[in-house]
């Protein structure tokens, strides 16, 4: 399955338009890792752990989009958008969206 941002594959036929496909993911943050996070932030450094979280949330949502196109019988997914938003109470959780449009090319 081809994914990207971009509306156009250059050099390829779209041959069908199947509509938006979408894929979501809401991921708590563990008590723990924030501790350490705000710690990090204030001594300085990057919070390996939020960013695990992330990139496995994005993974997570990307995979899901994907799934839902190819059951649709696309063999791409032009135009992907990501969404990351805190959600929850004290926003304690992460959700991250994935949406694009499920096309089939030559």
């Amino acid at each position: 399955m081809l994914l990207t941002t971009t509306n156009v594959l250059e050099g390829k036929e779209i041959i069908q338009y199947f509509g938006i496909v979408s894929g979501e993911t809401i991921i708590g943050a563990n008590v723990f890792k924030d501790l350490f996070a705000g710690i990090r932030d204030i001594v300085g450094g990057r919070a390996g752990a939020y960013e695990s979280v992330l990139r496995k949330a994005k993974e997570t949502a990307l995979k899901e989009m994907s799934e839902q196109a190819a059951r649709l019988g696309a063999n791409a997914v032009i135009g992907i958008d990501l969404d990351y938003e805190t959600v929850g109470a004290n926003s304690s959780m992460l959700m991250v969206t994935a949406a694009g449009t499920a096309i089939l090319y030559k």
